[in-house]
């Protein structure tokens, strides 16, 4: 004779699958988890590169500016002045 309980042998089975079901979704869940720190520390990198591209290109526009408004003024000092004619 078995001493077992069938409703105990079931509620046991279920149980288990329940507990191997939550096992396998922390799983998935820690490995998604995992991808997602790595997506985070590229972007990071990423990020941390692109602003300091673009600290080094607006200082070049810059300095470029400043240098165009230099020539423009020379231009405007060493350009010949023509003669202004009077209507009268």
């Amino acid at each position: 004779m078995s001493n077992r309980n069938p409703d105990g042998d079931g509620a046991a089975e279920r149980l288990e699958r329940r507990w191997f079901a939550a096992f396998k979704a922390a799983s998935n869940v820690r490995a998604e988890c995992e991808e997602l720190l790595d997506a985070m520390e590229r972007s990071e990198q990423a990020w941390n590169h692109a602003r300091a591209r673009l600290s080094e290109l607006e200082a070049l526009r810059d300095a470029l500016g400043e240098e165009l408004a230099e020539l423009d003024a020379a231009d405007a000092r060493t350009l010949p002045r023509e003669p202004v004619m009077s209507a009268a």
